[in-house]
């Protein structure tokens, strides 16, 4: 599966414990990441300053299923049911 270009559920969803330029201490789950724009695109793709945690994520059916909406709440569950 391809992210689906606007979706942007992966930048807000989860929680991310490594710092991020911006966010020093990271983003707790459901907060919308700094660097993502208003198109619902990642500022820092590309670029080192991007947190591995996000170039390593890969989207899967499973996970991010077939809407902007239905991925944030997939993903809010996968963060709900991970966290230790």
């Amino acid at each position: 599966m391809n992210c689906r270009e606007g979706c942007g559920a992966c930048c807000i969803a989860p929680s991310i414990s490594t710092p991020i330029p911006g966010m020093p201490q990271g983003k707790p789950a459901g907060e919308r990441c700094l660097h993502l724009s208003v198109e619902h695109l990642c500022g820092l793709f590309g670029l080192p300053e991007r947190p591995a945690v996000c170039g390593a994520f890969q989207a899967e059916a499973e996970v991010c299923g077939q809407s902007r909406e239905e991925a944030i709440r997939l993903i809010g569950w996968w963060e709900q049911v991970t966290a230790a």
